[in-house]
């Protein structure tokens, strides 16, 4: 019986879909899965016909991390080098979500733990389901948060909720991911595949251009001082307004009529 692929891939109406396909392990990431996920987002990088993604797990879970299967210290041997497993695998996929200056979605369809919360929380706008949980579980097996969740939960939430979050590997329930800032929105499980996937037909009909420049201009907003925020917004925006979906949203207004966005 042939093995099923790690990661499923699909693209129409300018969206990719990435859906991690490991359901019997909760969507653990092993070197196929990791692999494919970074093909996957190279491809959004280099095709102009990719304007958003879409990114959530197949079965119960979204995500538990990485698979720790061929990490058992009882069957002997050198400790493994963490290190270079994010160096190689993680940190890389973690910047090209980071880099995308595309609008990329998260569904969290369920538990999302260890380096799969962070990988979540990594994406522009996260939806998860009411029943689904984010779990800092690296303080459980002696370990640090990876993935960027070190720099994420404080960045979002603060210092006191990131700490505790960490120390204690509690799960964090979405209704309060959500109330806390963590996540975009908790919504109803079985309304949130639809609701994932209207929110990314919307953001690949938009102005992908002016989109990718708002990333940008967020992303710099943690380490910039207030002028020179002002100095990145105009810059931006006067890359935005040579483009040509800036004038066709201007035409739009004028003729009163919706506008059809290009990405350009």
């Amino acid at each position: 019986m042939p093995q099923a692929e790690a990661l499923l891939v699909s693209q129409s109406n300018g969206v990719l879909r990435l859906t991690l396909n490991r359901p019997d392990r909760l969507n653990v990431f092993n070197e196929a899965l990791h692999l494919a996920m970074r093909a996957g987002l190279e491809r959004a990088h280099e095709d102009p016909e990719v304007r958003a993604v879409l990114l959530t797990g197949s079965g119960r879970g979204f995500c538990a991390g990485q698979d720790l299967g061929d990490r058992d210290p009882r069957k002997g041997g050198a400790a493994p080098d963490l290190g270079a497993t994010l160096d190689t695998h993680y940190n890389p996929t973690l910047r090209l979500i980071r880099a995308l200056e595309k609008p990329v979605i998260c569904a969290v369809n369920g538990v999302a733990a260890g380096a799969g919360a962070n990988l979540a929380l990594a994406c522009d706008i996260v939806l998860a389901a009411k029943s689904a949980r984010f779990i800092q579980s690296f303080a459980k097996i002696g370990l640090v948060p990876d993935a960027g969740g070190s720099w994420t939960l404080p960045h979002l939430i603060g210092e006191a909720r990131a700490k505790a979050l960490a120390l204690t590997a509690e799960p964090l329930d979405a209704e309060t991911a959500a109330a806390w800032g963590l996540i975009w929105r908790a919504v109803e499980d079985d309304a949130l595949m639809d609701e994932a996937e209207a929110l990314a037909q919307r953001l690949a009909s938009g102005p992908t251009k002016g989109l990718g420049l708002i990333k940008r201009a967020i992303h710099a907003a943690a380490g910039n001082s207030f002028d020179a925020q002002l100095d990145l917004e105009r810059d931006l925006q006067r890359e935005a307004g040579r483009s040509a979906d800036y004038a066709e949203g201007v035409t739009a207004f004028l003729e009163k009529r919706q506008p059809e966005f290009r990405g350009r």
